[in-house]
């Protein structure tokens, strides 16, 4: 009787450990077909059970017409900080000097333009794989001997080889790092950061032609240029100290063109619109002056109209680039554009010789034009990752400075 009792109850138990598996079985089962159903990958653990973790994205390749620098996390741009704005700064000197020597002149040699954009082609692909330190060291260099050699020069060829050739090359060696370095430090408010540096060179475009105008009766032609060029020495040795970048290489890449990269899209389409962009932008800011002239508007003041339009040109640097973080690159750049095309065909086909109509032009021109120099590298940004943002930039840059030779004039008006 009592063997029985006893048997009944090893029995039980037996059957109550075999339930009691059974049911912690069936748990694990529905948490792995739970798990299963959304979507999330499961892994083993040592003690038999089942952990989950979240399934990887795939990675968007270089060529995709997506927004391929921005699929990483944000936690690998710093947004900031202070190594990221002290590359800001540096870029910003840089294209002080640059840029505000461009945007200073009355007039604008065609071969200065072409190589300033031009030979990005080359030192794109060269900033990827090495850098931007000596780039940006020959480019002051360049810039430099160019202003010396203004200073000395006395007929047109002399200043096609040193204003145009040596400044152009010097410009496009620093433009191209300066703005490349940016993307490695900003992604999400890479918009603000390029459009804080890019008003250097619209400020160059206030502050030059006025100091030039009021230096040449007092020292002459000569040692005006040479105090510049002293101004330039200041700002590019803060720019050689301060334009780093953060990221690697990317592995396989080569110093060496390829065009290969038009096989997007997106990026085609996007320089075909930037060509046809900077085709009509460079008009009335190259022909500003000389429509002045032509409509009776004193030489002085004539001259002084690039400083206004530069001045509404800083702030259409900057607002639309803290915009464009918000809204999107290529809806604020479409934006701007509008109003170029209104207050062209609304005001300065108008004005005549009129000179507050004049003014009221070349600040709401300037204002919207600003989006050519800083908006458009972060639209090609987007497009890219930014280890190789040098050669899609470039190689952009380049097919679009093929329209300056025929655009811009060859000697001054």
């Amino acid at each position: 009787m009592s063997d029985n009792r006893l048997g009944r109850e090893a029995h039980n138990e037996t059957s109550n450990l075999s339930l009691g598996k059974t049911t912690e079985a069936q748990q694990h089962f529905n948490v792995e077909q739970a798990h299963v159903d959304s979507g999330q990958d499961l892994e083993k653990t040592d003690n038999g059970f089942f952990d989950h973790t979240t399934p990887s994205l795939p990675q968007e390749s270089s060529t995709s017409p997506t927004k391929a620098a921005e699929s990483r996390p944000d936690a690998t741009y710093p947004e900031g900080g202070l190594q990221g704005w002290l590359v800001v700064l540096g870029s910003f000197s840089g294209m002080l000097a640059s840029f505000g020597q461009m945007n200073a002149m009355g007039w604008i040699f065609s071969i200065y333009v072409f190589l300033a954009f031009g030979c990005g082609l080359q030192i794109g692909p060269i900033f990827d794989r090495k850098g931007p330190r000596w780039l940006v060291f020959a480019g002051s260099v360049c810039l430099l001997l160019g202003m010396i050699g203004v200073s000395e020069s006395t007929k047109f060829w002399h200043f096609i080889l040193t204003f145009s050739v040596l400044g152009g090359v010097g410009t496009s060696l620093i433009f191209t790092p300066a703005v490349g370095a940016i993307a490695h430090y900003f992604s999400r408010r890479r918009g603000i950061a390029v459009g804080s540096a890019s008003t250097a060179g619209s400020l160059g475009g206030i502050i030059y032609p006025l100091a030039l105008q009021s230096l040449f009766p007092q020292i002459g032609f000569a040692w005006s240029v040479r105090l510049l060029a002293l101004i330039f020495l200041i700002l590019l040795v803060i720019a050689n100290l301060l334009i780093r970048t953060r990221l690697p290489p990317k592995a396989g890449g080569n110093v060496w063109p390829d065009f290969r990269i038009f096989g997007n899209v997106t990026f085609a389409l996007t320089t075909a619109g930037i060509f046809l962009l900077e085709w009509g932008l460079f008009v009335p800011l190259s022909y500003i002056s000389s429509y002045a002239l032509a409509n009776g508007v004193s030489l002085a003041f004539s001259y002084q109209l690039l400083a206004v339009l530069n001045a509404g040109s800083v702030f259409g640097r900057g607002i639309p680039g803290y915009v464009a973080d918000k809204l999107g690159r290529f809806n604020t750049m479409i934006a701007t554009l509008l109003l170029c095309l209104v207050s062209v065909l609304g005001i300065w086909l108008n004005v005549g010789g009129n000179i507050a109509g004049l003014c009221v032009f070349a600040v709401l021109f300037g204002f919207a034009s600003g989006s050519n120099i800083s908006l458009t590298p972060v639209c090609v940004g987007q497009l890219c990752e930014p280890e190789v943002f040098g050669r899609w930039y470039g190689t952009c840059y380049t097919v679009v400075s093929i329209g300056y030779v025929f655009l811009l004039p060859g000697k001054p008006p």
